[in-house]
């Protein structure tokens, strides 16, 4: 494991809170208004991956101005308004893409600055380009190459040209640790763009699922972890670091999961946990532990499953968040389940249940977005297959499908599928392959390995029923399906 070693600085200048954006979120938690803000966002045609992180940023001042997709949705929401009303600052008043040509190499602080933060101010950017419209914190960014070079570089290339052409600009390069130079320290533009590679890897994982963006995140995954030992400017960066590689290691530690690479993903969530432990910080363990819990489930170690999950939960008690107990608590009944133990997973549900039931928090972590009623749903429905009660499996699995949040493309897939499958097992071979139907069509969009074995499996319950209303159709079409085209940063090509 790694170490940081810090030393001693000013103490970063603390932003002014946006007062006037927090009355506007009224008695609403953070999730509840980012939610608002993404239904927004639908109605006018915009795309924002708002959510509570983003809300918080904004309130607390970290983000002055909102990008052109961001104003456009906010105008939207409290028309009337203008963005000095809602508590920004003027546009022209931002940094923008200053010294391009600057960028190329790390430099050392001009006369009054701080080491680590940008230097200069331009006009904003281009609101045509796709990255920015959907990204929630680009226009706000310290230096915006960097989220540029972030953008192409997690969606091109392979290897260390990936490691290079993400991580250069920001000091955190691999040759950046050369034994005949001394590294860089970070500042808080690198924790700053280590926590947007993490919201960036989540929201395609998201849409396309993770198949096509597990080898190209590990090696940024690898520099961040080597930035770690070069040491931060200051402590509130480095512990910004340790989480921030952290958390980007439970993603590639699910992308490894999702694609069926469960050796890799131990790996990576044991790693996690580590630098959880390290630096004594309950929310990343929390989080290493509830994604160790689903994959031993998934790797067929259900009682490894039940204690990770219970481990979770002890680490998660301070942390005063409803949900996030909910959440572990299905993580828990996923491994009763497994143990065909019908009773532990039905108390575990329970209490998931009313966990659920108390509501959002500010305390919510950000990672959790996905998790509402859809997606306790689709665990519940895990958790009824997992015991052979497939009418209970299919009920839940269909009001998963049907209440996730359009965004969540995946997870749309991924509680079809599940459908399917149980439908197939209840013995109803007509809709099942409807359901899967359905599924083959996202499948364009979606890259997931768990996804296609569930509609493998599906295939070979529906043999028998090919006569069936719907089965031919289904089963012709899946044994011609080729495979997802590649997933680029903006989708499919």
């Amino acid at each position: 494991m790694t170490s940081s070693t810090v030393t001693s600085s000013q103490p970063d200048r603390p932003p002014r809170p946006n007062l006037a954006f927090r009355r506007l979120r009224g008695p609403r938690s953070p999730a509840e208004f980012a939610a608002l803000v993404r239904r927004a966002a639908r109605e006018i045609g915009e795309r924002v991956s708002c959510d509570a992180r983003y809300v918080g940023r904004v309130e607390a001042g970290e983000i002055r101005c909102p990008n052109y997709a961001y104003e456009r949705v906010f105008l939207h929401m409290f028309p009337g308004r203008t963005l000095t009303d809602l508590g920004f600052v003027p546009r022209s008043s931002v940094r923008g893409r200053a010294a391009r040509t600057a960028v190329a190499a790390p430099r050392g602080p001009a006369p009054g600055e701080t080491a680590g933060e940008p230097h200069g101010a331009a006009e904003p950017y281009d609101p045509r380009d796709p990255w920015q419209n959907d990204h929630p914190n680009h226009a706000n960014h310290p230096n915006h190459e960097e989220s540029d070079v972030l953008r192409r570089a997690f969606m091109t290339g392979g290897g260390a040209t990936v490691a290079a052409a993400t991580l250069a600009p920001l000091g955190l390069a691999p040759a950046a640790a050369a034994a005949d130079r001394p590294p860089r320290r970070a500042g808080a533009p690198e924790a700053m763009a280590l926590e947007e590679a993490v919201r960036r890897i989540r929201l395609l994982d998201d849409r396309h699922g993770a198949d096509g963006l597990y080898r190209r995140a590990a090696a940024p995954l690898r520099a961040a972890y080597a930035l770690l030992d070069a040491g931060a400017t200051r402590q509130t960066t480095a512990d910004r670091l340790h989480a921030g590689a952290g958390e980007l290691a439970i993603s590639v530690g699910w992308l490894a999961h999702d694609s069926g690479r469960f050796d890799d993903a131990r790996s990576h969530y044991a790693e996690a946990l580590a630098t959880a432990r390290m630096t004594g910080d309950a929310g990343l363990e929390a989080h290493a532990f509830c994604n160790t819990a689903f994959l031993a489930r998934d790797a067929g170690r259900p009682r490894e499953a039940v204690r990770a999950a219970q481990a979770a939960q002890r680490a998660a008690r301070p942390l005063g968040s409803d949900r996030l107990l909910s959440l572990l608590a299905l993580r828990e009944a996923g491994g009763w389940a497994g143990l065909a133990d019908r009773t532990g997973c039905e108390r575990a549900l329970a209490r998931a249940q009313a966990l659920f039931e108390r509501g959002r928090a500010d305390a919510d972590p950000e990672w959790m977005s996905f998790y509402g009623e859809a997606e306790l749903a689709g665990l519940e429905a895990q958790c009824w297959s997992a015991l052979g009660d497939w009418r209970r499996a299919s009920r839940q699995a269909r009001r998963a499908a049907q209440a996730q949040d359009p965004h969540f493309t995946r997870n749309i897939a991924l509680y079809t599928a599940e459908l399917a499958d149980d439908l197939a097992r209840e013995g109803r071979p007509d809709e099942a392959a409807e359901a899967g139907l359905r599924v083959l069509a996202l499948l364009d969009q979606v890259q997931s390995s768990r996804i296609q074995g569930m509609l493998a499996g599906t295939a070979r319950v529906l043999l028998p029923h090919r006569r069936a209303s719907g089965v031919a159709e289904f089963l012709d079409r899946h044994a011609s399906y080729k495979g997802p085209r590649p997933v680029r940063d903006g989708g499919p090509v």
